[in-house]
């Protein structure tokens, strides 16, 4: 009953921050990069994918509400033309390889195999929003990655402890806190600083 009530809890967090950065794109005030958003739908599926035919437990749902979510964001991108971050030679390089990796989970019969090459395919669409919220920060929807934080820290929570539960609950652990920290750190070192003035 508790780990009924923890997915469900992570699943309305998830769905309440991937609705603050669609209406963002939708107004043009956060500019997702759509490649990196693309891939983070399609790696996390195959991740359930691949987890389900590993024995995968409930756990796998949050990692697959972490694929709808940036899939949502994909789709309004479209809907208003300030929404979208234009792409550079990187944002194509990691796209490419990040395809690479999708490719190689297709032709593996291996489900360990396959939930490695997508966290491969997540990682490498990753650094290019990594890249821009370190430099852009206001181009992206804290609020979201917050809370997809706290979604992991549930799944992680109910998680069975084996291989096929925590692997893509490992990395989206560690890459949710990296966009954070990126997003947020102006705003605690001003805060910090601020403080220090009026002390």
């Amino acid at each position: 009953m508790v780990i009924a009530i923890l997915i469900v809890a992570a699943l309305v967090h998830f769905f309440v921050g991937s609705l603050a950065y669609v209406r963002n794109t939708l107004n043009g005030i956060s500019q997702p990069n759509r490649m990196t958003f693309l891939i983070w739908a399609i790696g996390p599926f195959i991740g359930v994918v691949a987890g389900l035919a590993a024995g995968g437990s409930w756990a796998l749902l949050p990692v697959f509400m972490s694929g709808f979510g940036p899939f949502c964001i994909f789709l309004a991108s479209f809907a208003n033309p300030r929404a979208y971050w234009k792409l550079g030679w990187l944002d194509y390089i990691c796209g490419a390889l990040a395809i690479i990796a999708l490719v190689l989970w297709l032709i593996t019969d291996n489900p360990i195999n396959a939930i490695i090459f997508a966290i491969a395919a997540d990682v490498f669409a990753l650094w290019p929003t990594l890249i821009k919220a370190w430099r852009f920060p206001k181009t992206e929807t804290g609020r979201a990655y917050c809370i997809a934080f706290l979604n992991v820290c549930i799944g992680i929570l109910v998680s069975t402890r084996n291989f096929s539960d925590m692997a893509f609950l490992t990395y989206l652990f560690v890459a949710n806190a990296a966009l954070v920290v990126a997003i947020y750190r102006k705003r605690v070192l001003q805060f910090f600083k601020t403080m220090g003035a009026s002390a």
